[in-house]
């Protein structure tokens, strides 16, 4: 199971975009809303997640992955946030997944989990990514760590979120159906 945070004034591409194509992958996929259901982007776009923080379980036996997506105030939200916190302690400790894009690698910097990882982030917030190694590409995967510069490489950082849970294959399925 993935889960993908939702917090107030998060960037509706950067979230939007992996969880369509994630969930075209047939990779199941739990939006989390950050203190309720209707959880409102940057740009004005409201969200209804499929669970609510408070809802969140606090054992997670099927997390194969964290996504955060960027934005603000969005990333600063979801730095707040507990449950978010919990989720990327639990995914650390158990070897998952965690992905962040745009601005929020710097919430994973200031919890040193990019300590000597490639990362990259949306440009200005580099000095947040404690400990990584800055990448210039626009997508970095270091292990279980993935990080995207920000919301123009939304389908590429998703693509990358498919490969690593379900192989080159799919994520080329999933490409070819959406660029024929």
């Amino acid at each position: 199971m993935v889960y993908l945070f939702l917090a107030e004034g998060f960037e509706e591409a950067e979230a939007l975009i992996p969880v369509d194509l994630l969930r075209r992958a047939s990779i199941s996929v739990t939006t989390v809303g950050i203190g309720g259901k209707v959880i409102c982007g940057t740009h004005g776009i409201p969200v209804t997640a499929d669970i609510t923080d408070k809802d969140m379980p606090a054992e997670l036996p099927d997390l194969e992955m964290i996504v955060l997506p960027g934005g603000m105030p969005g990333t600063k939200n979801l730095d707040a946030s507990s449950a978010v916190d919990s989720a990327l302690r639990l995914a650390a400790a158990q070897n998952s997944y965690i992905a962040a894009i745009c601005a929020a690698p710097m919430i994973l910097g200031k919890r040193g989990l990019l300590q000597g990882k490639q990362a990259v982030c949306y440009p200005g917030f580099e000095t947040e990514l404690t400990g990584a190694v800055l990448s210039a590409d626009g997508v970095a995967e270091d292990g279980r760590m993935i990080t995207a510069k920000a919301a123009g490489y939304a389908t590429d950082f998703a693509l990358t979120l498919i490969r690593a849970l379900r192989g080159a294959d799919t994520a080329k399925q999933v490409c070819e159906a959406i660029c024929p």
